[in-house]
């Protein structure tokens, strides 16, 4: 396609976007430089509609993008609507506030919400691709100790096990030294292989307590099938109902199902780049008039969770895009300075 479709395609989606209506050639010839006749623009029109690129969606009406004038709308941005620096300092100062990691994610997606004016969706950090910060044993009974592990995401899983027997204080200190000496600083994976050998490591009396223990934690350790999910702003998707035609409700029901919110985010490997999956994309979550913006975030290279924002197609894609890009990358500073 040359630069004069791209350019003539980028105006029908800016200006549909802005105003909702289907967009004719007087009014791209009004608001935009095209340098060209609306002869011309008419003609590029019609050979954009050829190529599926447009379409016209009743007679005599102008013309709108579709899936694939969207896809190449996106795919063909050379630059991101940027942050203003009100936005840069609003996302600095909210996520500064945060005191602990259910408040970082909590704050992020109700940020996501307001910044983009639609839906958001942030996965907790996940707990096989992080490392073990600390182990604590807290005894609150006899026999009963609360295992709490730290990751180094900041995130907190707690248990309580019942023990067969009485555990005194020496015993539970030593083991609490051991155990952050076997797993500090160390991924999911390889602590759980070491933990079947730490029994071996005490008196046998001891070993039915080290071995409740070591169970428990390695119940902590084992990445669970509902991994958590933050979601905030679907009462913004009520001002796109049209636009989702009948998907509207089974839009909202599917942001209840944390299975299907998971499927949505992907399973994101690195903290870059933002990703676009537009309309008939989405097929598989049968959500085929849906835009999903999603990114990855974590310190370093490796992304430990994602986060998205789901609205129509008529999304503003630069801006939606800089967003979740700017969100994550101080969502990802935050947890590499913790």
């Amino acid at each position: 396609m040359d630069d004069r479709k791209l350019e003539v395609l980028r105006a029908i989606v800016e200006d549909y976007v802005a105003t909702q209506e289907p967009i004719g050639s007087k009014a791209l010839v009004d608001r935009h430089q095209l340098g060209v006749s609306s002869a011309t623009v008419r003609n590029d029109m019609a050979t954009l509609e050829e190529e599926g690129y447009i379409t016209q969606p009743h007679t005599s009406a102008g013309r709108v993008p579709t899936d694939k004038g969207y896809r190449l709308f996106v795919d063909r941005l050379s630059t991101v609507k940027p942050l203003s620096t009100a936005e840069r300092r609003a996302i600095r100062s909210f996520l500064d506030g945060a005191v602990d990691l259910d408040d970082v994610i909590s704050r992020t997606v109700r940020l996501l919400a307001q910044l983009t004016r639609q839906a958001a969706v942030v996965q907790y950090p996940s707990l096989t691709r992080s490392t073990v910060r600390h182990v604590e044993l807290v005894q609150i009974a006899q026999a009963r100790v609360l295992v709490v592990l730290i990751t180094d995401t900041g995130r907190v899983e707690q248990r309580v096990v019942e023990l067969p027997d009485d555990v005194d204080a020496s015993l539970l200190g030593d083991l609490r030294a051991r155990l952050n000496s076997l797993a500090a600083g160390h991924d999911f994976t390889s602590v759980a292989s070491k933990l079947g050998e730490l029994p071996n490591q005490f008196e046998p009396e001891d070993r039915p307590v080290v071995s409740g223990v070591a169970v428990t934690l390695l119940e902590s350790l084992v990445e669970r099938g509902d991994e958590r999910v933050a979601v905030a702003g679907t009462a913004n998707l009520a001002r796109y109902g049209q636009e989702f035609e009948t998907e509207l409700e089974p839009l909202l029901s599917a942001l209840e199902e944390q299975v299907v919110l998971l499927k949505l985010l992907g399973q994101a490997t690195s903290s870059s780049p933002v990703t676009v999956r537009i309309g008939h994309e989405n097929a598989p979550s049968g959500l085929l008039s849906t835009s999903i913006v999603t990114t990855g975030y974590g310190p370093g290279e490796q992304a430990l969770g994602s986060m998205a924002v789901v609205g129509p197609t008529r999304m503003d894609y630069p801006g939606t895009i800089a967003a979740v890009g700017a969100v994550a990358r101080y969502v990802s500073q935050i947890l590499d300075a913790n």
